[in-house]
């Protein structure tokens, strides 16, 4: 059949109407995709992407090219500031952080206008535990002893950590001790250039207690040169820290969990949020993923969604009371 120019005319409009609604409808994701460490290359926020990343394409849970960026700066704050300004809807880029994100738009000196509630929080892939150490021949054998006496003079004793006053090794002692009684701004702390500084400062007698993470002293505690008082964690751990009790176990409510989430864009679509929500929970559940937490010493506790806004809300609830009562707030 002969078509006259109306009816060729109606049939290119038609056709491209098609191609635009079949173009619109493309599943996502559509393109490259660019996940964001905001610290330095090599760093704990780079390997975790890099770590993640590798499992989602050996999965093949995502068959679209998947780019690492390392942007350092203000520790974390100067990507988050111009990623909520400039790529409100960018669905192709993420970033991947920690509860620093909070404390530096909560305290004084930070250097953030913006924190979670700007962005859209999508999982939180594990945790590390935070734990409270001293050296084997300490004579303190549980932590409401230790805390008893800070209590009664509480720049006693000197607490060391891997960070300085305001991150996160300093807040997660600082928490449970300021919840136990003990006056958080007369604690005498001190602060070193990384967790294994600190270790070190303390075997070494520079100080009487060590506020670190699991993974930092899981070595030391099977080697018998040092005693972990409690763990920051929802219920007991197992291998080298099955004996040592929780804070909770101790009677002390301090939920501090170091975790390291995955988030988008501020408008992200539904669409997006949905599909990474998805795809985050299928890979946690793969054995290709147990097998990297246990080869890197990372505990694992998977959040997707509203799961992760609730323990973000609660984090950041208990980190604004803590730094009121540092005098570090805003």
């Amino acid at each position: 059949m002969k078509l006259n120019r109306t009816m060729r005319g109606g049939l290119l409009l038609a056709l491209a109407f098609a191609a635009a609604v079949g173009a619109s409808a493309a599943p996502y994701p559509t393109k490259t995709l660019t996940f964001v460490a905001p610290s330095g290359a090599g760093g704990a926020f780079d390997t975790a992407l890099r770590v993640i990343t590798k499992a989602l394409a050996d999965t093949k849970l995502v068959s679209q090219q998947m780019l690492v960026e390392a942007k350092p700066g203000g520790g974390g704050s100067v990507f988050l500031a111009e990623y909520v300004t400039k790529d409100q809807k960018n669905d192709h880029k993420l970033f991947l952080t920690s509860p620093t994100m909070l404390i530096n738009n909560l305290k004084r000196e930070g250097n953030s206008p913006f924190t979670y509630k700007n962005v859209t929080p999508l999982a939180q892939f594990f945790v590390d535990y935070a734990v409270i150490a001293v050296r084997s021949d300490s004579k303190y054998k549980d932590i409401n002893a230790l805390f008893a006496d800070m209590k009664a003079d509480p720049s006693k004793l000197s607490v060391l950590g891997g960070s300085g006053p305001g991150a996160l090794d300093h807040l997660a002692f600082m928490l449970p001790a300021n919840k136990a009684g003990v006056n958080p701004q007369k604690i005498k702390y001190i602060s070193y250039d990384g967790k294994a500084e600190a270790m070190a400062a303390l075997l070494g007698g520079n100080g009487d207690v060590l506020s670190s993470v699991t993974a930092s002293v899981a070595e030391f505690v099977e080697a018998g040169k040092v005693r972990v008082l409690a763990v920051n964690a929802p219920s007991r751990l197992g291998g080298v820290f099955k004996d040592v009790p929780t804070l909770t176990e101790a009677g002390i409510q301090a939920d501090f969990v170091i975790w390291r989430g995955v988030f988008g864009p501020p408008q992200m679509s539904p669409e997006a949020r949905a599909y990474w929500i998805d795809t985050f929970t299928k890979l946690a559940k793969t054995d290709l993923w147990a097998q990297e937490l246990a080869k890197r010493g990372w505990d694992p506790e998977f959040l997707a969604g509203n799961d992760f806004v609730k323990r973000l809300d609660q984090q950041n609830a208990d980190l604004k009371e803590l730094l009121t009562a540092l005098g570090m707030a805003k």
